[in-house]
């Protein structure tokens, strides 16, 4: 056989394991109460920084967004179908 098999088969590579976050799908007091202390402070306001800092799911994160740009604690920099960021209104 010429060309044929020389060392061992290839294996398929395992890939990496990503650790599951489990983030909160409902508000619980603490932390609603840091959601409108702390994200109105914050510089630039995205659905990923609100998750980040609250440990909430990505739906939840922007329909609180959009809470709190009705109650005009926070305004809107740039709306995209694909992000929406927003900074503190002062």
């Amino acid at each position: 056989m010429a060309g044929g098999q020389r060392g061992k088969k290839k294996k398929w590579a395992k890939g990496k394991v990503r650790e599951k976050a489990f983030n909160m799908v409902l508000y619980e007091k603490p932390a609603y109460d840091k959601l409108l202390t702390e994200v109105p402070k914050m510089k630039l306001i995205t659905v990923a920084t609100v998750v980040e800092r609250l440990k909430v799911n990505g739906s939840l994160a922007r329909r609180s967004i959009l809470e709190l740009e009705e109650k005009g604690l926070i305004k809107c920099v740039v709306r995209h179908h694909k992000t929406m960021m927003y900074t503190r209104s002062a």
